[in-house]
Protein backbone atom coordinates (compact mmCIF):
# COMPACT_ATOMS: atom_id res chain seq x y z
CA UNK A 1 0.00 0.00 0.00
CA UNK A 2 1.14 3.53 -0.80
CA UNK A 3 1.27 6.02 2.05
CA UNK A 4 0.20 9.62 1.49
CA UNK A 5 3.59 10.70 2.78
CA UNK A 6 5.12 9.01 -0.29
CA UNK A 7 3.07 10.97 -2.84
CA UNK A 8 5.05 14.21 -2.72
CA UNK A 9 2.36 16.28 -1.03
CA UNK A 10 3.01 19.54 0.80
CA UNK A 11 3.25 19.47 4.62
CA UNK A 12 0.07 21.58 4.79
CA UNK A 13 -2.01 19.08 2.81
CA UNK A 14 -0.45 16.14 4.64
CA UNK A 15 -1.49 17.73 7.92
CA UNK A 16 -5.12 17.92 6.75
CA UNK A 17 -5.06 14.37 5.39
CA UNK A 18 -3.64 13.06 8.67
CA UNK A 19 -6.33 14.90 10.63
CA UNK A 20 -8.93 13.12 8.50
CA UNK A 21 -7.46 9.82 9.65
CA UNK A 22 -5.97 8.81 6.29
CA UNK A 23 -2.53 7.22 6.16
CA UNK A 24 -2.58 4.80 3.23
CA UNK A 25 -3.90 5.77 -0.18
CA UNK A 26 -6.57 3.65 -1.86
CA UNK A 27 -5.72 2.27 -5.33
CA UNK A 28 -7.59 5.06 -7.15
CA UNK A 29 -5.81 7.67 -5.01
CA UNK A 30 -2.37 6.11 -5.50
CA UNK A 31 -2.94 5.96 -9.26
CA UNK A 32 -4.54 9.39 -9.72
CA UNK A 33 -2.71 11.79 -7.39
CA UNK A 34 0.82 11.57 -8.93
CA UNK A 35 -0.52 11.92 -12.50
CA UNK A 36 -2.77 14.79 -11.52
CA UNK A 37 0.10 16.62 -9.83
CA UNK A 38 1.94 16.37 -13.18
CA UNK A 39 -0.96 18.20 -14.83
CA UNK A 40 -2.16 15.27 -16.92
CA UNK A 41 -5.78 14.75 -17.95
CA UNK A 42 -7.14 11.62 -16.29
CA UNK A 43 -10.00 9.19 -16.79
CA UNK A 44 -10.62 7.38 -13.52
CA UNK A 45 -12.76 4.28 -13.74
CA UNK A 46 -13.85 3.44 -10.22
CA UNK A 47 -16.98 2.84 -8.19
CA UNK A 48 -18.25 5.28 -5.58
CA UNK A 49 -16.80 4.43 -2.20
CA UNK A 50 -13.26 3.84 -3.47
CA UNK A 51 -11.92 7.23 -2.36
CA UNK A 52 -12.47 9.19 -5.58
CA UNK A 53 -13.08 12.53 -3.86
CA UNK A 54 -9.67 12.56 -2.19
CA UNK A 55 -8.13 11.24 -5.42
CA UNK A 56 -9.07 14.40 -7.30
CA UNK A 57 -9.44 16.71 -4.28
CA UNK A 58 -5.91 16.39 -2.88
CA UNK A 59 -4.06 17.40 -6.08
CA UNK A 60 -6.62 20.16 -6.69
CA UNK A 61 -5.95 21.62 -3.24
CA UNK A 62 -2.20 21.31 -3.89
CA UNK A 63 -2.48 23.49 -7.02
CA UNK A 64 -4.72 26.19 -5.51
CA UNK A 65 -3.64 29.71 -4.78
CA UNK A 66 -5.80 30.53 -1.75
CA UNK A 67 -4.84 34.22 -1.99
CA UNK A 68 -6.48 34.51 -5.41
CA UNK A 69 -10.09 35.69 -5.66
CA UNK A 70 -10.74 33.58 -8.77
CA UNK A 71 -12.56 30.27 -9.07
CA UNK A 72 -9.72 27.89 -9.90
CA UNK A 73 -11.43 24.51 -9.69
CA UNK A 74 -14.91 23.41 -10.82
CA UNK A 75 -16.41 20.03 -9.95
CA UNK A 76 -19.62 18.80 -11.57
CA UNK A 77 -21.66 16.14 -9.75
CA UNK A 78 -24.98 14.54 -10.70
CA UNK A 79 -26.94 15.18 -7.49
CA UNK A 80 -27.15 17.77 -4.74
CA UNK A 81 -26.34 15.10 -2.14
CA UNK A 82 -23.09 14.19 -3.88
CA UNK A 83 -22.22 17.86 -4.42
CA UNK A 84 -22.62 18.53 -0.69
CA UNK A 85 -20.64 15.41 0.22
CA UNK A 86 -17.77 16.33 -2.14
CA UNK A 87 -17.65 19.94 -0.92
CA UNK A 88 -17.50 18.82 2.72
CA UNK A 89 -14.61 16.47 2.04
CA UNK A 90 -12.74 19.07 0.00
CA UNK A 91 -13.18 21.56 2.83
CA UNK A 92 -11.47 19.09 5.16
CA UNK A 93 -8.65 18.38 2.70
CA UNK A 94 -8.08 22.11 2.21
CA UNK A 95 -8.64 23.19 5.81
CA UNK A 96 -4.97 23.90 6.56
CA UNK A 97 -4.50 25.50 3.13
CA UNK A 98 -7.43 27.83 3.90
CA UNK A 99 -9.12 26.78 0.66
CA UNK A 100 -12.60 28.25 0.15
CA UNK A 101 -15.11 25.70 -1.15
CA UNK A 102 -18.73 26.35 -2.15
CA UNK A 103 -21.49 23.94 -3.21
CA UNK A 104 -24.24 25.16 -5.55
CA UNK A 105 -27.25 23.02 -6.45
CA UNK A 106 -30.91 23.21 -7.33
CA UNK A 107 -33.55 23.34 -4.64
CA UNK A 108 -31.63 25.92 -2.61
CA UNK A 109 -32.04 29.71 -2.50
CA UNK A 110 -30.16 30.98 -5.53
CA UNK A 111 -29.82 34.48 -4.07
CA UNK A 112 -27.98 33.04 -1.09
CA UNK A 113 -25.67 31.20 -3.48
CA UNK A 114 -25.06 34.42 -5.41
CA UNK A 115 -24.05 36.17 -2.18
CA UNK A 116 -21.72 33.26 -1.36
CA UNK A 117 -20.16 33.43 -4.83
CA UNK A 118 -19.34 37.11 -4.23
CA UNK A 119 -17.09 35.96 -1.36
CA UNK A 120 -14.70 34.52 -3.96
CA UNK A 121 -14.55 30.74 -3.43
CA UNK A 122 -11.52 28.93 -4.84
CA UNK A 123 -13.50 25.79 -5.68
CA UNK A 124 -17.12 25.44 -6.77
CA UNK A 125 -18.87 22.07 -6.60
CA UNK A 126 -22.31 21.82 -8.14
CA UNK A 127 -24.97 20.09 -10.16
CA UNK A 128 -25.02 20.77 -13.92
CA UNK A 129 -28.29 22.71 -14.05
CA UNK A 130 -27.43 25.11 -11.25
CA UNK A 131 -23.84 25.68 -12.42
CA UNK A 132 -25.12 26.55 -15.87
CA UNK A 133 -27.73 28.83 -14.34
CA UNK A 134 -25.03 30.80 -12.51
CA UNK A 135 -22.91 30.98 -15.68
CA UNK A 136 -25.84 32.45 -17.61
CA UNK A 137 -26.52 34.94 -14.81
CA UNK A 138 -22.81 35.88 -14.87
CA UNK A 139 -22.64 35.17 -11.15
CA UNK A 140 -20.08 32.42 -11.78
CA UNK A 141 -17.01 33.18 -13.88
CA UNK A 142 -14.80 30.31 -15.00
CA UNK A 143 -12.16 32.31 -16.93
CA UNK A 144 -9.36 31.33 -14.52
CA UNK A 145 -10.30 27.71 -13.86
CA UNK A 146 -7.24 25.47 -14.21
CA UNK A 147 -8.90 22.18 -13.14
CA UNK A 148 -12.28 20.76 -14.12
CA UNK A 149 -13.59 17.50 -12.67
CA UNK A 150 -16.55 15.43 -13.79
CA UNK A 151 -17.65 13.12 -10.97
CA UNK A 152 -19.86 10.10 -11.73
CA UNK A 153 -19.98 11.10 -15.39
CA UNK A 154 -21.98 8.02 -16.45
CA UNK A 155 -24.69 8.87 -13.92
CA UNK A 156 -24.91 12.43 -15.23
CA UNK A 157 -25.36 11.16 -18.77
CA UNK A 158 -28.02 8.71 -17.60
CA UNK A 159 -29.87 11.62 -16.02
CA UNK A 160 -29.86 13.60 -19.26
CA UNK A 161 -27.20 16.20 -18.48
CA UNK A 162 -25.06 15.76 -21.61
CA UNK A 163 -25.93 19.17 -23.13
CA UNK A 164 -25.48 20.98 -19.83
CA UNK A 165 -22.07 19.39 -19.29
CA UNK A 166 -20.89 20.34 -22.77
CA UNK A 167 -22.12 23.92 -22.25
CA UNK A 168 -20.16 24.18 -19.00
CA UNK A 169 -17.03 22.69 -20.58
CA UNK A 170 -17.18 25.27 -23.36
CA UNK A 171 -17.04 28.06 -20.73
CA UNK A 172 -13.81 26.78 -19.16
CA UNK A 173 -10.39 27.70 -20.63
CA UNK A 174 -9.12 25.19 -23.20
CA UNK A 175 -5.74 24.87 -21.47
CA UNK A 176 -7.31 23.51 -18.29
CA UNK A 177 -6.64 20.10 -16.73
CA UNK A 178 -9.66 17.77 -16.95
CA UNK A 179 -10.36 14.76 -14.74
CA UNK A 180 -13.30 12.49 -15.51
CA UNK A 181 -14.49 9.80 -13.11
CA UNK A 182 -17.00 7.15 -14.05
CA UNK A 183 -17.91 3.66 -12.85
CA UNK A 184 -18.51 2.54 -16.44
CA UNK A 185 -17.15 3.64 -19.81
CA UNK A 186 -20.01 3.72 -22.33
CA UNK A 187 -19.48 5.29 -25.76
CA UNK A 188 -20.95 8.70 -24.80
CA UNK A 189 -18.34 8.99 -22.05
CA UNK A 190 -15.57 8.10 -24.50
CA UNK A 191 -16.84 10.73 -26.95
CA UNK A 192 -16.75 13.42 -24.25
CA UNK A 193 -13.20 12.37 -23.40
CA UNK A 194 -12.14 12.55 -27.06
CA UNK A 195 -13.76 15.96 -27.53
CA UNK A 196 -12.77 17.74 -24.33
CA UNK A 197 -9.64 16.00 -22.98
CA UNK A 198 -5.97 15.99 -24.03
CA UNK A 199 -4.33 12.53 -24.21
CA UNK A 200 -5.96 11.36 -20.96
CA UNK A 201 -4.31 8.73 -18.80
CA UNK A 202 -6.59 5.86 -17.74
CA UNK A 203 -6.58 4.86 -14.08
CA UNK A 204 -8.78 1.82 -13.64
CA UNK A 205 -9.64 0.24 -10.33
CA UNK A 206 -11.34 -3.12 -10.17
CA UNK A 207 -14.69 -2.95 -8.42
CA UNK A 208 -14.76 -4.41 -4.95
CA UNK A 209 -16.20 -7.87 -4.56
CA UNK A 210 -19.79 -7.33 -3.55
CA UNK A 211 -20.25 -10.12 -1.02
CA UNK A 212 -22.77 -10.01 1.78
CA UNK A 213 -22.66 -13.54 3.16
CA UNK A 214 -23.92 -14.32 6.66
CA UNK A 215 -26.21 -11.28 6.56
CA UNK A 216 -29.98 -11.49 6.39
CA UNK A 217 -31.19 -8.55 4.34
CA UNK A 218 -34.63 -7.02 4.62
CA UNK A 219 -36.28 -3.87 3.35
CA UNK A 220 -39.25 -1.95 4.68
CA UNK A 221 -41.17 0.25 2.27
CA UNK A 222 -42.13 3.20 4.44
CA UNK A 223 -42.95 6.89 3.91
CA UNK A 224 -40.40 9.37 5.25
CA UNK A 225 -42.73 10.67 7.96
CA UNK A 226 -43.20 7.18 9.46
CA UNK A 227 -39.57 6.07 9.49
CA UNK A 228 -38.76 6.90 13.09
CA UNK A 229 -41.76 5.12 14.58
CA UNK A 230 -40.97 2.06 12.46
CA UNK A 231 -37.34 2.15 13.62
CA UNK A 232 -38.46 2.32 17.27
CA UNK A 233 -40.79 -0.65 16.86
CA UNK A 234 -38.11 -2.70 15.10
CA UNK A 235 -35.61 -2.01 17.88
CA UNK A 236 -38.19 -3.05 20.47
CA UNK A 237 -39.18 -6.18 18.57
CA UNK A 238 -35.68 -7.35 17.60
CA UNK A 239 -33.82 -6.26 20.77
CA UNK A 240 -30.38 -6.06 19.08
CA UNK A 241 -27.34 -6.47 21.30
CA UNK A 242 -25.43 -3.82 19.36
CA UNK A 243 -26.94 -1.87 16.48
CA UNK A 244 -25.74 0.76 14.01
CA UNK A 245 -28.24 3.14 12.39
CA UNK A 246 -27.00 4.90 9.24
CA UNK A 247 -28.31 8.34 8.33
CA UNK A 248 -27.61 10.34 5.19
CA UNK A 249 -26.69 13.67 6.82
CA UNK A 250 -25.07 15.03 9.97
CA UNK A 251 -28.32 16.71 10.95
CA UNK A 252 -30.09 13.38 10.54
CA UNK A 253 -27.57 11.65 12.82
CA UNK A 254 -27.87 14.28 15.55
CA UNK A 255 -31.67 14.22 15.50
CA UNK A 256 -31.90 10.43 15.47
CA UNK A 257 -29.45 9.99 18.34
CA UNK A 258 -31.36 12.55 20.42
CA UNK A 259 -34.77 11.04 19.55
CA UNK A 260 -33.65 7.50 20.38
CA UNK A 261 -32.30 8.70 23.72
CA UNK A 262 -35.67 10.29 24.51
CA UNK A 263 -37.33 6.99 23.70
CA UNK A 264 -35.19 5.20 26.28
CA UNK A 265 -32.37 3.77 24.18
CA UNK A 266 -28.69 4.16 24.97
CA UNK A 267 -27.78 5.96 21.74
CA UNK A 268 -25.07 8.33 20.51
CA UNK A 269 -24.10 9.63 17.10
CA UNK A 270 -20.88 10.17 15.19
CA UNK A 271 -20.29 12.27 12.08
CA UNK A 272 -17.58 14.34 10.44
CA UNK A 273 -18.14 17.46 12.56
CA UNK A 274 -17.16 15.70 15.78
CA UNK A 275 -13.58 15.96 16.97
CA UNK A 276 -11.43 12.86 16.67
CA UNK A 277 -11.31 12.61 20.46
CA UNK A 278 -15.12 12.66 20.72
CA UNK A 279 -15.49 10.05 17.98
CA UNK A 280 -13.01 7.74 19.69
CA UNK A 281 -14.84 8.17 23.00
CA UNK A 282 -18.21 7.28 21.45
CA UNK A 283 -16.73 4.25 19.69
CA UNK A 284 -15.09 3.09 22.91
CA UNK A 285 -18.44 3.26 24.74
CA UNK A 286 -20.10 1.37 21.88
CA UNK A 287 -17.50 -1.40 21.89
CA UNK A 288 -17.84 -1.73 25.66
CA UNK A 289 -21.62 -2.08 25.41
CA UNK A 290 -22.35 1.21 27.16
CA UNK A 291 -24.24 2.31 24.06
CA UNK A 292 -26.95 0.13 22.50
CA UNK A 293 -27.30 2.07 19.27
CA UNK A 294 -24.62 3.93 17.30
CA UNK A 295 -26.00 6.42 14.77
CA UNK A 296 -23.51 7.30 12.02
CA UNK A 297 -22.96 8.85 8.62
CA UNK A 298 -21.08 6.96 5.91
CA UNK A 299 -18.04 9.23 6.25
CA UNK A 300 -17.82 8.76 10.02
CA UNK A 301 -18.23 4.99 9.73
CA UNK A 302 -15.39 4.60 7.21
CA UNK A 303 -12.85 2.09 8.45
CA UNK A 304 -14.65 1.23 11.67
CA UNK A 305 -13.46 -2.09 13.08
CA UNK A 306 -16.26 -3.11 15.41
CA UNK A 307 -17.13 -6.66 16.40
CA UNK A 308 -20.37 -7.85 17.92
CA UNK A 309 -22.75 -5.72 15.84
CA UNK A 310 -25.91 -7.77 15.42
CA UNK A 311 -28.11 -5.36 13.45
CA UNK A 312 -27.59 -2.58 10.91
CA UNK A 313 -30.47 -0.23 10.10
CA UNK A 314 -30.26 1.91 6.96
CA UNK A 315 -32.60 4.70 8.05
CA UNK A 316 -31.79 6.32 4.68
CA UNK A 317 -30.96 4.11 1.74
CA UNK A 318 -27.46 4.97 0.43
CA UNK A 319 -27.02 6.45 -3.01
CA UNK A 320 -24.65 3.78 -4.33
CA UNK A 321 -24.30 0.00 -3.89
CA UNK A 322 -20.77 0.10 -2.49
CA UNK A 323 -21.87 2.29 0.39
CA UNK A 324 -24.63 -0.23 1.09
CA UNK A 325 -22.18 -3.14 1.19
CA UNK A 326 -19.81 -1.09 3.34
CA UNK A 327 -22.62 -0.30 5.79
CA UNK A 328 -24.02 -3.77 6.25
CA UNK A 329 -20.49 -5.18 6.39
CA UNK A 330 -20.33 -3.83 9.96
CA UNK A 331 -22.37 -6.90 10.96
CA UNK A 332 -22.11 -10.60 10.14
CA UNK A 333 -18.40 -10.76 10.96
CA UNK A 334 -16.22 -13.59 12.22
CA UNK A 335 -18.64 -16.20 10.89
CA UNK A 336 -21.57 -14.81 12.88
CA UNK A 337 -24.87 -14.00 11.28
CA UNK A 338 -26.09 -10.43 11.07
CA UNK A 339 -29.29 -8.63 10.14
CA UNK A 340 -29.56 -5.60 7.85
CA UNK A 341 -32.76 -3.57 7.55
CA UNK A 342 -33.16 -0.89 4.87
CA UNK A 343 -35.91 1.74 4.89
CA UNK A 344 -37.03 2.70 1.39
CA UNK A 345 -39.47 5.46 0.57
CA UNK A 346 -41.79 4.74 -2.38
CA UNK A 347 -39.83 7.15 -4.61
CA UNK A 348 -36.50 5.44 -3.85
CA UNK A 349 -37.37 1.90 -4.96
CA UNK A 350 -35.07 2.30 -7.97
CA UNK A 351 -32.06 2.46 -5.64
CA UNK A 352 -33.17 -0.77 -3.98
CA UNK A 353 -33.21 -2.49 -7.36
CA UNK A 354 -29.71 -1.24 -8.19
CA UNK A 355 -28.37 -2.56 -4.87
CA UNK A 356 -29.98 -5.96 -5.47
CA UNK A 357 -28.57 -6.13 -9.00
CA UNK A 358 -25.09 -5.29 -7.74
CA UNK A 359 -25.05 -7.65 -4.78
CA UNK A 360 -26.90 -10.34 -6.77
CA UNK A 361 -29.07 -10.95 -3.76
CA UNK A 362 -32.72 -10.08 -3.28
CA UNK A 363 -33.79 -8.37 -0.08
CA UNK A 364 -36.76 -9.82 1.76
CA UNK A 365 -39.69 -7.42 2.17
CA UNK A 366 -40.76 -6.96 5.78
CA UNK A 367 -43.97 -5.59 7.19
CA UNK A 368 -43.34 -3.12 10.03
CA UNK A 369 -44.18 -4.57 13.46
CA UNK A 370 -47.30 -3.32 15.23
CA UNK A 371 -47.30 -1.53 18.60
CA UNK A 372 -48.51 -4.71 20.31
CA UNK A 373 -45.64 -6.66 18.74
CA UNK A 374 -43.24 -3.96 19.96
CA UNK A 375 -44.61 -4.31 23.49
CA UNK A 376 -44.21 -8.07 23.25
CA UNK A 377 -40.56 -7.56 22.27
CA UNK A 378 -39.97 -5.21 25.20
CA UNK A 379 -41.58 -7.61 27.64
CA UNK A 380 -39.47 -10.48 26.34
CA UNK A 381 -36.29 -8.41 26.81
CA UNK A 382 -37.38 -7.58 30.38
CA UNK A 383 -38.20 -11.25 31.03
CA UNK A 384 -34.76 -12.28 29.80
CA UNK A 385 -33.11 -9.73 32.08
CA UNK A 386 -35.06 -10.98 35.09
CA UNK A 387 -34.25 -14.61 34.23
CA UNK A 388 -30.52 -13.82 33.86
CA UNK A 389 -30.52 -12.03 37.21
CA UNK A 390 -32.18 -15.00 38.93
CA UNK A 391 -29.81 -17.49 37.31
CA UNK A 392 -26.83 -15.41 38.42
CA UNK A 393 -27.90 -16.30 42.00
CA UNK A 394 -26.73 -13.01 43.52
CA UNK A 395 -29.96 -12.08 45.31
CA UNK A 396 -28.97 -12.55 48.95
CA UNK A 397 -29.29 -8.86 49.78
CA UNK A 398 -32.82 -8.79 48.32
CA UNK A 399 -34.14 -12.08 49.74
CA UNK A 400 -35.64 -10.61 52.91
CA UNK A 401 -37.56 -7.90 51.05
CA UNK A 402 -38.74 -10.46 48.54
CA UNK A 403 -40.21 -12.58 51.33
CA UNK A 404 -42.07 -9.53 52.71
CA UNK A 405 -43.59 -8.92 49.28
CA UNK A 406 -44.76 -12.55 49.16
CA UNK A 407 -46.59 -12.03 52.45
CA UNK A 408 -48.79 -9.37 50.83
CA UNK A 409 -48.87 -10.23 47.13
CA UNK A 410 -49.00 -13.28 44.92
CA UNK A 411 -45.88 -14.35 42.95
CA UNK A 412 -47.75 -13.49 39.76
CA UNK A 413 -48.40 -9.94 40.93
CA UNK A 414 -44.78 -9.44 41.94
CA UNK A 415 -43.47 -10.79 38.64
CA UNK A 416 -45.89 -8.61 36.65
CA UNK A 417 -44.88 -5.54 38.67
CA UNK A 418 -41.18 -6.26 38.05
CA UNK A 419 -41.84 -6.48 34.31
CA UNK A 420 -43.80 -3.24 34.39
CA UNK A 421 -40.99 -1.43 36.21
CA UNK A 422 -38.43 -2.66 33.68
CA UNK A 423 -40.57 -1.34 30.81
CA UNK A 424 -41.27 1.98 32.49
CA UNK A 425 -42.10 4.71 30.02
CA UNK A 426 -39.19 6.95 29.00
CA UNK A 427 -39.35 10.69 28.36
CA UNK A 428 -42.70 11.33 26.70
CA UNK A 429 -41.91 14.71 25.14
CA UNK A 430 -42.63 15.15 21.45
CA UNK A 431 -39.86 14.06 19.10
CA UNK A 432 -39.06 16.00 15.93
CA UNK A 433 -37.24 14.49 12.99
CA UNK A 434 -36.60 16.78 10.02
CA UNK A 435 -37.86 15.16 6.84
CA UNK A 436 -35.27 14.71 4.10
CA UNK A 437 -36.08 14.94 0.41
CA UNK A 438 -35.89 11.53 -1.34
CA UNK A 439 -32.89 10.74 -3.50
CA UNK A 440 -33.20 11.76 -7.16
CA UNK A 441 -34.99 9.05 -9.11
CA UNK A 442 -32.89 6.58 -11.04
CA UNK A 443 -33.71 5.27 -14.48
CA UNK A 444 -36.92 3.33 -14.39
CA UNK A 445 -37.56 4.15 -10.76
CA UNK A 446 -40.53 6.44 -11.22
CA UNK A 447 -40.90 10.17 -10.79
CA UNK A 448 -38.53 12.47 -8.99
CA UNK A 449 -36.41 15.56 -9.45
CA UNK A 450 -33.06 15.14 -11.14
CA UNK A 451 -31.64 18.57 -10.45
CA UNK A 452 -33.78 21.46 -9.45
CA UNK A 453 -31.62 23.78 -11.50
CA UNK A 454 -33.10 22.05 -14.56
CA UNK A 455 -36.63 21.61 -13.26
CA UNK A 456 -36.75 25.33 -12.47
CA UNK A 457 -36.45 26.05 -16.18
CA UNK A 458 -39.40 23.78 -16.84
CA UNK A 459 -41.52 25.83 -14.46
CA UNK A 460 -41.45 23.36 -11.57
CA UNK A 461 -41.11 24.59 -7.98
CA UNK A 462 -37.67 24.73 -6.42
CA UNK A 463 -38.71 23.65 -2.93
CA UNK A 464 -36.54 20.98 -1.35
CA UNK A 465 -39.47 19.10 0.15
CA UNK A 466 -37.97 19.27 3.60
CA UNK A 467 -39.90 19.96 6.76
CA UNK A 468 -40.32 18.86 10.32
CA UNK A 469 -42.57 16.15 11.56
CA UNK A 470 -43.28 15.64 15.26
CA UNK A 471 -43.29 12.14 16.66
CA UNK A 472 -44.84 12.51 20.07
CA UNK A 473 -47.91 12.10 22.18
CA UNK A 474 -50.01 14.41 20.02
CA UNK A 475 -49.55 12.35 16.87
CA UNK A 476 -51.96 9.82 15.43
CA UNK A 477 -51.05 6.22 16.38
CA UNK A 478 -48.64 7.66 18.91
CA UNK A 479 -48.57 7.47 22.68
CA UNK A 480 -52.24 6.76 23.28
CA UNK A 481 -51.94 3.41 21.51
CA UNK A 482 -48.22 2.93 21.92
CA UNK A 483 -46.80 0.70 24.66
CA UNK A 484 -44.73 2.24 27.40
CA UNK A 485 -41.18 1.14 26.98
CA UNK A 486 -37.69 1.32 28.31
CA UNK A 487 -34.55 -0.41 27.15
CA UNK A 488 -33.38 -2.97 29.73
CA UNK A 489 -30.25 -1.51 31.26
CA UNK A 490 -26.96 -3.35 30.85
CA UNK A 491 -24.62 -4.04 33.69
CA UNK A 492 -21.36 -2.36 32.78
Amino acid sequence: MTKFSELGLSPTTLKSVKRMGFEEATPIQAGTIPLSLQGKDIIGQAQTGTGKTAAFGIPLIEKLDPKSNDVQGIIIAPTRELAIQVSEELYKVGQDSRARVLAVYGGADIQRQIRALKKNPNIVVGTPGRILDHIKRRTLRLDNVHTLILDEADEMLNMGFKEDIESILSNVPADRQTLLFSATMPDPIRRIAEKFMKNPELVKVKAKEMTVSNIEQFYVKVPEREKFDVLSRLLDTQSPELAIVFGRTKRRVDELANALSLRGYLAEGIHGDLSQAKRLLVLKKFKEGKIDVLVATDVAARGLDISGVTHVYNFDIPQDPESYVHRIGRTGRAGKEGVAMTFVSPREMGYLKVVEQTTKKRMTPMKPPTWSEALEGLLKASYDQLAETIEANSLQDYQEMGEKLLENFTPEQIAAAALKVLTKEPDSSAIKITEEAPLPSRRGSGSGSRDNGRSRRRGKPQGSGQGQRSYGRDQQRSSASRPPRKRPQKNN
